[in-house]
């Protein structure tokens, strides 16, 4: 993995700013089917252990949303509300990383690139860590990055900083 990454360091902002920015960029997304089933990352055994260790640490609600894990069942994934949520850890560096106008924020003190899909909801990749952690959400959260707030200390405890 890569450490060096080009996303612009914002500082840190409130979940309800972040939450109000996805809101005016995802208005008039259209809602989508939930995910049964996603692609299970392939990362170098380093990051696997992180993301194991990520997997030990993840709580059993996200968002008020139960576990309700992908299928393939990984440790490299792991789920809410039968896809509402869905985090995947040790994924590629997203392209949009060397975007220099690439949205950003710090949520619960891990550094999030923002992507907004259109027809679904946000997509959220974490930085400056040592290994990528994903995490998507549907329609349902389309105008709310609050979930990060439920999974931010788990990636702080189980993925290292990189920087």
């Amino acid at each position: 993995m890569t450490s060096s990454h080009r996303l612009r360091r914002l500082p840190a902002l409130p979940v309800a700013v972040v939450a109000a920015a996805v809101l005016s960029a995802a208005a008039g997304c259209s809602p989508t089917d939930a995910q049964a089933s996603v692609a299970v990352p392939t990362p170098p055994s380093e990051e696997a252990a992180y993301c194991g260790a990520l997997h030990e640490e993840l709580p059993a609600t996200v968002a008020g949303l139960g576990r309700s894990d992908p299928e393939p069942r990984s440790d490299l994934t792991a789920g809410w509300g039968d896809g509402a949520i869905v985090l995947r850890c040790g994924v590629p560096r997203p392209p949009a990383m060397t975007d220099e106008k690439a949205l950003g924020a710090e949520v619960g003190g891990v550094g999030w690139l923002t992507e907004l899909r259109e027809g679904d909801g946000p997509r959220f990749t974490s930085t400056y860590r040592k290994t990528y952690v994903e995490v998507s959400m549907d329609e349902r959260f389309a105008h709310d990055a609050t979930p990060l707030m439920d999974l931010a200390a788990a990636v702080k405890k189980a993925v290292p900083p990189s920087v």
